[in-house]
């Protein structure tokens, strides 16, 4: 029963918020809160969403000031030789722009941290896609895919849980991978090619059409996230009142360390990125007035993403309070009929698809996987190969949303939820499916 709850939980925020029936932040607080309710959890209520705060309050406070820094390194213009170095390169071509996308995601993405990321990708290439009238939908979708995959590095939060959970090396867990994950970047480059022609022609043909009315016009912006102001994409003027250039070396081996401290782990990522703020901030910006004005820019950015975490975690909270997790993969494990063990490895290669999107990667790794190596163990599967299975599905977790990353990305872009999920969702499908028949036809996962 509480499965089945679970289960109707998921479903009914996931079409609300895909119908634009409830904006994502209210049906992450009234669905889980509704079911609560319907299970006979309202006494519990209170303790589930308090234990759901506390868990995300770390990474509220990590997006919060990382929002502060990365817009206050955009404001300086550290990045504007990166915009510069894109507008030389796509020379105007949407399919150099878009491909281009897929091509700065994968190597930002090496950090392993996908808040920074799209942080750098969205303040880069925004303004070019507004530029060209190219829907930022396709960049939101695609920076996800990119990053899911890269995600699995060693240093990067799956394959660390994993290698926790179970004990296992990192780089053993790992290498065996690299093949499969390299198969389903290829994937997304194509893909990326594919839609690269397709606005490409678009673009072009409405350059046409509109010089053969007799004027110049803007393109369509591809419908999904409304008009754009003639000066929305002059998100780095060149002659802006906050631009720093005489800081720049400053500013990027502040970011270079700061990224450095996040890999090596000197401190933790919410405490890195409150000091590299008011370092910044001090160094920058050394007056009040212009403190208060810089932070002032970035309040809306601020709120509705630490907000919409904060909604989340009604979300987890009650996911995890009421049992309902552990009860899904129970009911799941219990139902299998033993004549399947022998492709257990493959069955939780699949199973991690709607696992890591339904869940966080904290929840899966630590208390949904090692139930499922426990399983495998029984029927002789070693727990490493049910640790890579688990990672197989990872290139749809990216768009989960349980993960905060996913919130500053639609949320610099501006991008509706919904947008971004009709769009991206069906991709990441494909892009797993790769991933996964790759592992399993290179051996990384097996019949037994």
């Amino acid at each position: 029963m509480i499965a089945l709850l679970g289960l109707g939980m998921v479903t009914v925020f996931l079409f609300l918020v895909m119908t634009k029936r409830l904006s994502p932040m209210v049906a992450l607080v009234v669905v889980p809160a509704a079911f609560a309710v319907l299970g006979g959890f309202a006494p519990d209520l209170g303790d589930m969403i308090t234990d759901g705060i506390k868990s995300v309050a770390p990474t509220a406070a990590m997006l919060l000031f990382a929002i502060l820094y990365f817009g206050i390194m955009i404001d300086a213009g550290l990045f504007d030789p990166i915009t510069r170095a894109v507008v030389r390169l796509t020379r105007n071509d949407p399919l150099r722009l878009i491909v281009g996308t897929v091509a700065l995601v994968a190597v930002v993405s090496l950090d392993g941290d996908g808040t920074t990321t799209f942080m750098i990708t969205v303040s880069a290439l925004l303004p070019l896609y507004k530029k060209l009238g190219i829907s930022p939908v396709l960049m939101t979708g695609l920076a996800c895919l990119t990053n899911a995959i890269l995600n699995v590095v060693p240093w990067g939060g799956p394959s660390a849980r994993a290698a926790s959970a179970l004990g296992l090396d990192p780089q053993e867990l790992f290498v065996p991978m690299i093949l499969p994950l390299v198969a389903g970047l290829a994937t997304v480059f194509v893909l990326a090619w594919m839609l690269g022609l397709r606005e490409r022609a678009r673009v072009r043909s409405g350059e046409l059409v509109l010089a053969g009315a007799g004027g110049p016009s803007t393109p369509s912006t591809g419908g999904s996230t409304g008009d754009f102001a003639d000066g929305d994409f002059d998100v780095l003027a060149p002659d802006r009142e906050s631009l720093r250039p005489k800081l720049i070396w400053f500013n990027a081996a502040l970011t270079a360390a700061l990224l450095v401290g996040l890999i090596v782990g000197v401190l933790p990522i919410a405490v890195l990125f409150m000091l590299g703020t008011g370092l910044a901030l001090l160094v920058n910006y050394p007056r009040l007035a212009q403190q208060r004005t810089r932070i002032a820019a970035h309040a809306d950015s601020v709120v509705s993403v630490v907000s919409m975490v904060f909604a989340a975690a009604v979300f987890t909270g009650v996911l995890s309070g009421t049992g309902m997790i552990e009860q899904m993969a129970h009911y799941l494990l219990t139902a299998m009929p033993d004549g399947l063990y022998p492709f257990f490895s493959v069955i939780v290669a699949v199973l991690s698809v709607p696992f890591t999107f339904f869940m966080s990667n904290d929840a899966f790794y630590f208390g949904i996987m090692p139930i499922l190596a426990e399983a495998g163990a029984q029927h002789g599967i070693a727990p490493i190969e049910i640790a890579r299975a688990s990672l197989l599905g990872q290139p749809i977790h990216m768009l989960s949303p349980l993960v905060p990353a996913m919130y500053v990305l639609i949320g610099l872009a501006k991008v509706d939820l919904g947008d971004h999920h009709r769009f991206a969702i069906k991709w990441a499908l494909v892009v797993s499916a790769v991933v996964i028949a790759t592992g399993f036809a290179l051996g990384v996962i097996s019949i037994h």
